[in-house]
């Protein structure tokens, strides 16, 4: 059966619904198209690209005559291309057909050059994403991405498996410049592959939750990519010697650091803490890099973090921080522009929140969810930031009445000192 003659079974995921889920999500209702952590400076200049059919209504047309058919193949229209893979019992989206995925394989393989995978969180799913991945030895790609809807996905595939496969496409690939690996069993090994074959191409690496990584396996990437502009990855191999790395003449200015910081258990993770020279080497290096830090912490487990100056730009905790922990901010966070936080308990945050203010020039956009202001600190915050708070979602729980102002009366004054008509948010009652 030639590719233009698919059943429209084959071919129908291509255009389905793609949802991109993020922790700052519910705090970013009024703010989702400009938010701060996704204004990623560009290198050059924008470059009006060419609109194609969705893949669905070039199959239609593919069978209209030969020539269509004989169009459907055009290369550039294969370069960029998602496979979907799911069980379809649990899943809300649509698979990629097995008849199109072999047959992109067969024919279209050599023309691949941006692919992602989606899979959902079975390990059926994941293999064969795998499977896939191994059969790319004729590709030349230049971004990769794997993205599982929920997990484990990647991580229950075999570690051996899932390298195996990835090897593939690092050694076939001589010109990858942008990789997305997060939450799979990617190893050392393989980076020193990746390395090996793309360092003079990478630009941008995501790989957080990676727990075969080690900090000399990311330690490597930062020595050989000197072109390296993005960089995700865990906070247990961040390191002084990375961020000195990254620091170094020959390497390019970075212009974007995600750091995820994560506790399963309390108590059984031991942070470290980076040296201050090591983050004024790097701000010396790339002034304008955005510092991005995501906590799923408990609250005593922020003792090692903010007690000395630290130029996070963007801070979000998903989980709690604790009281202590936020008045350090104000202290030691100048650079600070974007500040989420979803939980902190009933200790009301109306000194910490003074200081941010006082101290954090550069802070637009404030999320306060799950913890405690009152209302005439809130209002002495908005005043003291003005007009530079362009962002503001807060939940109205998170307001307590006081002698001075209800609820009522809050967004008045907010609204005032603002410039811009502001109320606080409500979740829907459905």
């Amino acid at each position: 059966m030639d590719v233009g003659e698919y059943p429209m079974a084959a071919v129908t995921s291509y255009g389905s619904f793609r949802v991109n889920y993020n922790l700052e999500a519910d705090f970013r209702m009024k703010r989702n198209s400009l938010s701060v952590v996704n204004k990623i400076v560009q290198s050059s200049p924008a470059v009006k690209q060419p609109k194609y059919l969705p893949l669905i209504d070039r199959a239609r047309a593919s069978s209209v005559c030969r020539k269509w058919n004989e169009v459907f193949h055009i290369p550039d229209l294969w370069r960029k291309f998602e496979f979907e893979l799911n069980q379809s019992a649990t899943s809300y989206f649509k698979s990629t057909h097995p008849d199109l995925i072999q047959q992109i394989i067969k024919k279209h393989a050599t023309h691949l050059q941006y692919v992602s995978f989606k899979v959902d969180s079975s390990t059926e799913s994941a293999e064969a994403a795998c499977d896939i991945l191994s059969q790319l030895v004729n590709c030349s790609l230049q971004t990769l991405g794997l993205i599982s809807t929920a997990k484990p996905s990647f991580m229950n595939v075999s570690k051996s498996h899932f390298v195996s496969a990835l090897t593939v496409v690092f050694v076939n690939s001589k010109s990858l410049s942008s990789i997305k690996i997060e939450d799979t069993p990617v190893d050392d090994p393989s980076l020193k592959i990746l390395v090996a074959n793309n360092s003079d191409t990478l630009r941008l690496l995501k790989m957080s939750s990676c727990p075969h990584v080690s900090s000399d396996g990311i330690l490597c990437i930062a020595d050989h990519c000197q072109g390296l502009r993005e960089l995700a990855l865990n906070y247990y191999i961040l390191s002084d010697e990375l961020l000195l790395a990254l620091s170094s003449e020959t390497h390019v200015r970075l212009e974007h650091l995600r750091i995820d910081v994560v506790s399963e258990n309390p108590g059984q993770v031991e942070f470290h803490t980076i040296k201050k020279q090591s983050w004024d080497a790097l701000i010396k290096h790339s002034p304008g890099v955005n510092v991005v830090m995501y906590f799923f912490l408990y609250e005593e487990e922020f003792e090692a973090f903010f007690r000395e100056e630290t130029p996070v730009t963007n801070l979000y905790f998903g989980r709690s921080v604790s009281k202590a922990a936020l008045g350090r901010i104000g202290l030691n966070c100048p650079r600070l522009i974007e500040l989420v936080v979803c939980a902190n308990g009933l200790q009301t945050l109306d000194d910490e929140l003074i200081c941010i203010a006082e101290c954090c020039k550069n802070l637009t956009a404030l999320g306060l969810s799950e913890c405690e202001v009152s209302c005439s600190a809130f209002v002495d915050f908005v005043r003291r930031c003005g007009k530079r708070l362009t962002h503001l979602s807060i939940m109205e729980d998170v307001l307590i009445p006081d002698g001075n102002y209800n609820l009522d009366e809050i967004h008045t004054e907010v609204s005032k000192y603002l410039g811009r008509i502001w109320f606080p948010d409500v979740l829907p009652i459905w």
